[in-house]
């Protein structure tokens, strides 16, 4: 609910495009059902995309649908092999946590494969080998960031074992082909920005996307809100007969926007961005 609140406010007060993309890259995960539930609640909430909009899924092939895209990131993928070191691995999870560094807030991949020359085939995923260095770049909300994707994660994966599309490598290439200068999601995913940003130049992007990382919903414990912690979802608010326009005002108010909860009509979300600034 707070990635659509920013999303579409900050969209609107900058005068720009909404582009609303189904990131189904993990077969494993991704059900029908759940795409149809936010394209419902979407709608519901009268959060109209400008490209991507929900008719056109239920159509059928959406360049807009991860899953239809394999095509695309094939070809982004033999076009990273000319500007940079990409090879196979077959190191599964529990390899790479046994040898993390308890002191990293991620399991750092230590390039146990680089020089194996394993060839492509069932078990095996594919990474870009990632040389030291720091990407620094500006967050809309956040301010100034550095990162040093080699230190964090280490070399990226950008298939996994499974044959799926890892989100790292299938979003750069989206917002690539489909001309994104401006990326919203939740704090959260703040330590993807570096790594995205150095794939983004390898792939021949000199300027990479700006970043906005907006503040999370919480529990009062603290924890993020979700389906796995028993959170109520706007389907459930929906049967319980709110309106769209309060949960937007709630939305806003636990994330700083507002200071009360008042209900917002989806037409007056640039509103809530009005007084920001942003950099040219």
């Amino acid at each position: 609910m707070a990635n659509a609140l920013f999303v579409w406010g900050t969209a609107r007060a900058l005068g720009g495009r909404v582009l609303l993309r189904l990131e189904d890259h993990d077969r494993g995960r991704c059900r029908p059902e759940y795409e149809a539930a936010i394209l419902e609640d979407l709608e519901w909430l009268g959060l109209e995309p400008d490209a991507g909009e929900p008719a056109s899924f239920r159509a059928g092939p959406s360049p807009y649908r991860q899953s239809d895209c394999g095509a695309e990131y094939e070809a982004a993928l033999a076009r990273l092999s000319r500007s940079a070191e990409v090879y196979h691995c077959d190191c599964s999870r529990k390899d790479i946590a046994a040898e993390a560094d308890p002191f990293n807030n991620e399991a750092r991949y230590r390039g146990h494969c680089r020089r194996r020359g394993l060839a492509a085939g069932p078990g095996r995923g594919t990474r870009v080998w990632l040389e030291p260095g720091a990407e620094r770049f500006l967050d809309l909300f956040l301010g100034e960031q550095a990162q040093d994707p080699a230190d964090q994660c280490g070399d990226l994966l950008l298939r996994d074992r499974l044959g799926n599309w890892t989100y790292q490598f299938s979003v750069v290439v989206d917002d690539l082909r489909q001309g994104i200068d401006l990326v919203i999601r939740g704090r959260d995913l703040l330590d993807s920005t570096g790594r995205q940003i150095r794939l983004t130049r390898l792939l021949g992007r000199e300027r990479p996307p700006v970043y906005l990382h907006h503040p999370l919903i919480h529990r009062p414990d603290g924890a993020k809100l979700s389906k796995a912690g028993n959170d109520t979802g706007i389907r459930e608010l929906r049967r319980a007969g709110i309106t769209p326009a309060s949960v937007l005002g709630q939305a806003a108010f636990r994330t700083g926007l507002l200071e009360r909860p008042t209900a917002v009509d989806p037409r007056d979300l640039a509103g809530l961005f009005s007084g920001r600034s942003f950099p040219a």
